[in-house]
């Protein structure tokens, strides 16, 4: 089943599967991707949840708005809220997010309007661009051996964001090059890969720079998953995992022996068993 839903004029493609009935899994993709990153975690969980996965705006089927403000954080997050309104009035949802989809999730579980809205979070590969800010303040602020190794060993990680906020370089490498080499899972048409990556940049153009120079605290109430990855190349254990605590009160832990992407493919049966556990759980309260 699929349907549109238009938050502030955008128009964002859904597609729905499982029984309406069953708890609902809402499952955001990252960058740069669309929601057919998801398929073979949906597939595993459509048996027992109602599964809903929509392409963020700018990118697959969903509107392409201009400007940096359409990306910014804060219209993401509506964006996940108008989603599950429309699939699920009556229940909260119960959200997964990967990469970009997970930081903007993070948005969305941290604010108020999440109460009563979102019952249960599990965050792969996407940390909280605030917890970010204060995770590089705190290593800096005390730069002891361990931090500084931490601090600069996940800055050389994130070589990447520099380059994605080149206004020419970026897109003229997803256009020569770039989109044929990118580790994305997807079978997907390579015009099109440099098309949403392209626009997607504007994530990072609209967030980063704001998000570490103006970080706000804050704190998911909620039941929260997070689920590492060891074989990340973009993101460190010690980055999405320390200082957490400190974040999400109510925080489960797993480490997955996966890269950023093939926890999604190789490991999609696990990382669907661990999202319907913390269902599960999140429900019994």
């Amino acid at each position: 089943m699929s349907r549109v839903v238009c938050p502030d004029g955008v128009e964002l493609s859904v597609s729905e599967s499982g029984d309406p009935a069953n708890p609902t899994v809402l499952l955001v993709h990252g960058y740069p991707d669309t929601h057919r990153v998801w398929d073979a975690v949906c597939d595993a969980l459509a048996a027992d949840h109602h599964v809903v996965r929509y392409d963020v705006r700018g990118a697959g089927r969903s509107g392409k708005p201009s400007g940096l403000a359409a990306y910014r954080l804060d219209r993401l997050a509506d964006d996940l809220f108008a989603v599950a309104a429309a699939v699920s009035p009556g229940r909260p949802v119960h959200v997964a997010g990967h990469d970009w989809g997970s930081v903007q999730a993070w948005h969305a579980v941290t604010v108020p309007a999440a109460a009563g809205r979102i019952a249960s979070f599990t965050s792969i590969s996407g940390p909280c661009l605030d917890h970010t800010a204060y995770w590089f303040r705190r290593r800096l602020a005390r730069p002891t051996p361990r931090h500084l190794r931490q601090a600069l060993g996940q800055a050389a990680r994130s070589w990447y964001i520099t380059v994605f906020r080149l206004p020419f370089l970026a897109p003229l490498a997803w256009r020569h090059g770039l989109a044929r080499r990118w580790p994305v899972i997807l079978d997907r048409d390579e015009a099109t890969l440099a098309d949403d990556a392209i626009r997607g940049l504007s994530l990072y153009r609209a967030n980063m720079r704001y998000r570490m120079r103006h970080p706000e605290a804050r704190t998911a109430e909620i039941p929260v998953q997070l689920i590492t990855l060891s074989r990340d190349r973009y993101l460190s254990p010690a980055l999405v995992s320390a200082d957490l605590d400190r974040w999400a009160p109510r925080l489960t832990r797993h480490t997955l022996d996966a890269t950023h992407w093939s926890a999604l493919t190789d490991q999609a049966a696990t990382v669907a068993a661990l999202i319907s556990r913390h269902v599960a759980a999140s429900s019994r309260g």
